[in-house]
């Protein structure tokens, strides 16, 4: 039977169930992916599963979020993380070798192989065909303990692309277009799969700004091929003998099918405050604008900063404009220096930051309140740029062009001048003297875990009562993002290893007084939310640090891929309506009462609750393994009892049998 390439990759590494569309499969993992932001729970999560070593092919431990150092806070926690990456056997990319993304894809992405990374964006990888999913950060310490990655199957939405970009449209627009026409919950339980034609004008890093952005979609990752243009990528990258061809078998079939006609595109921009939000850029030109900020995961290719240099070359930024260039890595900078490009940002007024995703999640470069600021950058999530009352435009690298050459929302086409392309070398540079390589097992055994004041052990929660009365102390609406449930920022970041103190955080852009009200309630409490409640960032603190102010249950009317399996995996319910005008009765305030839970949850997939003298049907999309994890309280104490039942029985405990992780090689 002919197959697409996520059908391969998913055949090749299945180790249970049965790749239908929405049936729960298992997956062997081959590489795992951590940054610092989320990087301190996983190698915790570790640390309280009592694993010597990690049993991947690879895992990297990447410093990219959190390099400000104005306190003690950061630099101990990049401590902490190199010390776990050399007791537990992991790589270690150093504060300022680059953003985890274009960093991986570089050196250790591969054709075939499975990744997931605790950072919603890993899809990214999905440019040199893999099967790359962003998780939460206990599904990575779970596959770095030899377990398999359990996600509901999803539909594969095949989109043919054809055609070539027209000038002043580059690949960034691609993806605009995506969510233009389906907005932030389009993509939720497919893989995006992108094929045709028109592949061939894009390069393997204009497929990973596509496959980036597929996060914004909701979808579970983004796939392409690996053809002609991945093998040419390798090879610039001095890797071309670790490319495998992957490509859909003649006659494969989508779930799903789309087209884009690639030269029917235009300059698009996400407006203020959602990805989803997309206009052409002339239907919001003449905007006054005051931040252009190039750079981050989204748009991390040495072309998307070298146009920028030709756009501005021997011109001057607008005087009312800062202009802001966030080189991904240390090889990109490299290369940008080698071609001139930085020297003509340098001369067109750009400040130029450390290697780093900085104000992609508002560690620095914050815009004035009010004043908009346009980014090369995936998520324009209220506050998320660091500033509460931001006004954050997503775009192309040439749309931010234009706009610091003219201090306004500018169609790049409308600049006088031709589309410059810039002519990009042969070879990439190479340059891995920050990434340090695992030690070997014997020095491993060694190391002492450093942790400074600020890192506290991973909380411990009890199983889920039987019968149980919970207040609704908050009430929100649709398309609650992580940023809203727990900010990011510089102010918030830092305390990522001291789930108390960031729990004090929790929310405070919604309603501040959320955190106080429930610390001081005794006895648990329940959160009512819209459609799509916990889209965004893989972060686990969105649930860890409401669970630790005794969050039990959340009814939405529907959750996010990620946020949803983060909240079984730390004991949490999460219950959708059944009939979701249902979600119009509850008000902040009001008692949801669950008596026989444990019963009802076991008996399928129905539950209700009391309100008051009335009952409101529920509903749970949750296996049946993942519901025995909510009810023992989290997935660490429910692996610890399989432990030591399977201990006891004489043999080694894991959610399914090491012997059956064997992956076979991928078709094509």
């Amino acid at each position: 039977m002919a197959q697409n390439v996520a059908e391969k990759l998913i055949h090749s590494h299945l180790v249970s169930g049965t790749p239908e569309p929405g049936e729960e499969i298992g997956l062997t993992i081959d590489q795992t992916l951590t940054q610092d932001a989320t990087g301190t729970m996983v190698m915790l999560e570790l640390e309280s599963l009592g694993l010597d070593r990690i049993r991947t092919e690879l895992s990297v431990q990447y410093v990219d979020h959190n390099l400000l150092q104005t306190d003690e806070k950061n630099p101990e926690d990049h401590l902490f993380l190199q010390s776990a990456a050399e007791r537990y056997g992991l790589w270690f990319s150093k504060a300022g070798n680059g953003v985890s993304h274009p960093v991986h894809q570089a050196r250790f992405g591969r054709p075939g192989a499975t990744l997931i990374g605790s950072d919603s964006h890993t899809c990214a990888a999905g440019a040199l065909g893999m099967l790359a999913i962003g998780v939460g950060g206990l599904e990575i310490a779970m596959a770095m303990a030899g377990d398999p990655l359990y996600v509901q199957m999803p539909e594969v939405w095949g989109v043919e692309l054809t055609g070539d970009l027209p000038d002043w449209v580059s690949a960034k627009d691609v993806v605009l277009e995506m969510l233009r026409r389906h907005d932030v919950k389009g993509g939720a339980g497919r893989i995006i799969e992108y094929h045709g034609e028109g592949l061939k004008h894009l390069t393997a890093m204009d497929r990973h700004v596509i496959a980036n952005m597929g996060a914004e979609l909701g979808a579970t990752t983004t796939v392409f091929p690996a053809d002609d243009a991945v093998r040419d990528y390798m090879a610039a990258v001095g890797r071309e003998d670790e490319f495998t061809e992957l490509v859909a078998d003649e006659g494969a079939t989508y779930d799903v099918e789309e087209h884009i006609d690639m030269s029917s595109l235009e300059p698009l921009i996400a407006k203020p405050s959602s990805p989803g939000n997309v206009v052409p850029v002339r239907e919001a030109a003449g905007e006054e604008v005051h931040q252009v900020v190039v750079g981050s995961s989204a748009n991390p290719g040495l072309r998307d900063f070298a146009v920028v240099a030709e756009i501005l070359r021997d011109k001057q930024s607008s005087d009312r404009v800062s202009l802001d260039v966030n080189p991904t890595s240390r090889e990109i900078l490299q290369d940008l220096t080698r071609g001139g490009w930085i020297l003509e940002l340098i001369r067109s007024g750009a400040r130029i930051h450390q290697s780093g995703c900085n104000g992609c999640i508002g560690m620095g470069q914050a815009p004035a309140v009010g004043r908009n600021s346009l980014r090369t950058m995936p998520r324009n999530f209220p506050g998320r740029s660091g500033t509460d009352e931001d006004s954050v435009w997503l775009c192309s690298p040439e749309t931010a062009a234009a706009a610091a050459l003219t201090g306004r929302i500018t169609d790049p086409r409308d600049l006088d001048m031709a589309y410059p392309v810039p002519q990009l070398p042969a070879k990439y540079s190479i340059n891995t003297d920050m990434l340090l390589p695992p030690l070997e097992e014997s020095e491993a055994r060694e190391v002492e875990l450093v942790k400074g004041s600020n890192i506290k052990s991973l909380p411990t929660f009890d199983p889920l009562p039987e019968d149980i009365d919970l207040p609704v102390l908050l009430k929100v609406g649709d398309n609650i993002s992580t940023d809203e449930i727990m900010p990011a920022g510089s102010r918030v970041l830092p305390f990522r290893s001291n789930i108390p103190k960031i729990a004090e955080f929790v929310y405070v852009q919604v309603d501040d007084t959320y955190p106080a009200r429930a610390a001081e309630n005794d006895g648990g409490h329940a959160i009512v939310g819209g459609d799509n409640y916990g889209q965004g960032s893989s972060r686990e603190h969105a649930v860890i640090a409401p669970r630790h102010l005794g969050l039990r249950v959340v009814v939405a009317k529907s959750f996010a891929r990620i946020h949803w399996q983060n909240l079984a995996n730390f004991g949490m319910l999460p219950l959708e309506f059944a009939d979701p005008a249902d979600a119009e009765r509850i008000s902040q305030g009001d008692v949801l009462s669950f008596t026989r839970l444990h019963e009802a949850l076991r008996a399928g997939n129905s539950v209700t609750a009391r309100l008051g003298g009335e009952s409101v049907e529920l509903r749970h999309r949750l296996s049946e393994r993942q519901m025995e994890m909510v009810l023992a309280g989290g997935r660490i104490p429910y692996r610890a009892a399989q432990s030591e039942e399977t201990a006891n029985a004489g043999t080694q405990g894991s959610d399914i049998p090491r012997e059956k992780v064997k992956p076979t090689q991928p078709e094509g």
